[in-house]
């Protein structure tokens, strides 16, 4: 296996007339790998919170902080992976590394749907949800080395926005994918291994799609085909970093990083404490029924689409490569429709919808913008290392929080409480990200 993630050796240097053709090629070749691959991870990684109405009506004896639990192991987890495994990725090969990662969280999912011995036990529900996570943590590190290898820094606002569809798309498809399965199969199992047999598909795609650097391609360097040099670029940022050169240079001694990373943890407390929740918050507390509470799930993913290119398309025009402008500009109407929802408590299901659908549309912006900010502040070669490292903040302190916290929340205070709490965590997402408004990562210098 360890041979399979060795960076792929530089080939000869392409001749200059089959540069430019070859590059759009391989661009779109790798952009395709990357997005199928990426919305494949998200059909094989929030299908617990679909089934939770289901496991605890199957199996009474847990309550719903005992189910969060599974879904903070999974979150610890993710995070965790996301920030040693985005380490490995540095130095490996993205197209053996996503495709091994999405083969093994594709099998931990078809085993919770069709073993019922797992749900006998809480420590294996969790300890199995866990793992899930940790493979998950192998599919953002390879994208983000993928885009900064491909794609320069002035193409990079629009390009990690359209990538970043790719998520929402998966979230979106888990609930629609698993009503289908759950239909065809007249089992609430299949909302695991109906997922987990497409997402298996999908990683065949992914390993014919991808590639390494475009050295390995015989082509140059992404910023001399476009002739768009960062103002610390230098031929060392072709070279592959060691560990601690990564961590201790580029990543631990950066101010800017651990800002957004604070408030990423906030903006992912956001983001899971309302779409994890949506059926058991629809289902349990205002009685609607799982086809009603699907679609609300799939709303509140697919509004994130136009979005996140709007909030991409905003950092690279309006605000000229700064991030945090329009990070704060979308949080601030996050925290617009989080009131509303909160407040529609005895209301219509078309008033959730509507506030859901407001919801996904601005927070999912924010979320990428800081993914994308990770990746300005870093060389190249410490890029999936610094998105870890914010990714690790997202769904350690986020996410995490997110499952148990949210559950023990409804618990003990009710949904009053929940909404409350995230509407604190919006207002905390806009106060760290204040503090990197004076970063702009400038790319117009002269080639070195």
């Amino acid at each position: 296996m360890i041979s399979l993630l060795k960076p792929a050796p530089h080939h000869l240097a392409l001749p200059e007339a089959r540069i430019d053709p070859e590059y759009r090629r391989q661009r779109r070749r790798v952009f395709a790998g990357i997005f199928i691959g990426y919305a494949a991870f998200y059909l094989v990684r929030k299908n617990f919170a679909l089934a939770m109405p289901d496991i605890l009506a199957a199996y009474p004896d847990y309550s719903k902080a005992a189910l969060g639990s599974a879904m903070t192991g999974l979150s610890v987890a993710y995070g965790v992976s996301k920030f040693v495994m985005g380490s490995v990725s540095d130095r490996s090969n993205p197209r053996w590394f996503m495709t091994l990662g999405l083969l093994l969280t594709s099998g931990v999912t078809f085993a919770f749907g069709l073993s019922s011995a797992i749900y006998s036990s809480l420590f294996l529900i969790v300890a199995l949800q866990t793992l899930n996570g940790w493979f998950n943590g192998m599919g953002w590190p390879p994208c983000g080395k993928t885009m900064v290898h491909w794609f320069s820094t002035r193409e990079r606002g629009v390009t990690v926005a359209a990538w970043n569809v790719a998520h929402n798309i998966g979230g979106a498809l888990v609930a629609n994918l698993a009503l289908a399965g759950v239909l065809l199969f007249h089992d609430w199992g299949a909302k695991f291994y109906f997922n987990a047999v497409i997402a298996t598909g999908c990683a065949v795609i992914v390993a014919f799609l991808l590639r390494d650097t475009p050295q390995s391609c015989g082509l140059p360097p992404i910023e001399v085909y476009k002739q768009d040099f960062p103002a610390d670029y230098s031929a060392a940022h072709e070279r592959t970093f060691g560990f601690r050169e990564i961590f201790f240079q580029h990543v631990l001694n950066n101010r800017y990083l651990w800002a957004i990373a604070v408030a990423n943890a906030f903006a992912y407390f956001v983001r899971y404490g309302v779409v994890d929740w949506i059926p058991t918050y629809l289902q349990t507390a205002k009685g609607f029924s799982f086809k009603q509470s699907s679609l609300a799930w799939a709303a509140f993913e697919y509004a994130a689409i136009p979005g996140t290119l709007l909030c991409g398309w905003m950092s690279d025009k309006v605000f000229r490569g700064r991030r945090a402008p329009a990070t704060l500009l979308f949080m601030l109407l996050t925290l617009v429709a989080l009131i509303v929802y909160g407040s529609n408590r005895h209301g219509p299901l078309w008033i959730d919808l509507v506030a859901l659908i407001a919801i996904g549309f601005f927070v999912y912006g924010p979320i990428m913008l800081i993914g994308l900010q990770a990746l300005d502040l870093v060389p190249k070669k410490a890029a999936g290392t610094a998105a870890g490292f914010t990714g690790f903040f997202g769904y350690v302190f986020g996410s995490a929080i997110a499952g148990t916290g949210v559950g023990w929340i409804a618990d003990h205070w009710g949904w009053d409480g929940v909404f409350g709490t995230m509407i604190v965590c919006c207002l905390l997402t806009m106060a760290f990200s204040a503090l990197t408004l004076r970063h702009h990562p400038s790319s117009l210098v002269s080639a070195p």
